[in-house]
């Protein structure tokens, strides 16, 4: 049974695009229906939302509070060791990702029995180990198209 989505921010809940000025990061777009999915979807179904992302941002901060998603780990250069601090059994986490800096984790929850998935436009090594592709891209309801599938199972 799935009790947590672990889910990478940017390629994965937004375009993969960083629009940086002199001030650093501008902004981010992020798919409403990907919003939708896990306030209202992931959260009334009892899967608890985490981000887990290499990139640290205000943005993504400022999101994941309207979303009521509390579990937020940002700056993370070894996303498989922040997971396993976090989540004791790998084997109730769906995943999603859209690339090599997610492979590990996914790997490590594909061999636990948990569930991987990602974008249509995710890297290819990505894509080879999925449980799951989503119909769409990376920011344009991707994470929308899991949680359905999710479940759906």
């Amino acid at each position: 049974m799935i009790k947590y989505l672990v889910m990478d921010v940017d390629g994965t809940l937004t375009d993969g695009k960083i629009y940086m000025g002199n001030d650093y990061e501008l902004y981010k777009a992020f798919n409403i229906k990907d919003g939708c999915g896990i306030h209202e979807i992931a959260l009334s179904a009892g899967i608890v939302p985490i981000i887990i992302t290499g990139r640290e941002s205000k943005i993504v901060l400022n999101r994941c509070r309207e979303l009521g998603i509390n579990e937020i780990y940002q700056g993370v250069r070894d996303k498989l060791e922040t997971l396993s601090s976090v989540v004791n059994e790998l084997s109730t986490v769906a995943y999603i990702g859209d690339d090599i800096n997610d492979l590990l984790c996914m790997q490590a929850i594909k061999t636990a029995g948990g569930i991987i998935g990602c974008p249509k436009d995710a890297a290819k090594r990505v894509i080879e180990l999925a449980d799951f592709i989503a119909d769409h891209n990376g920011g344009d309801g991707a994470v929308r198209d899991f949680i359905e599938w999710l479940v759906e199972q």
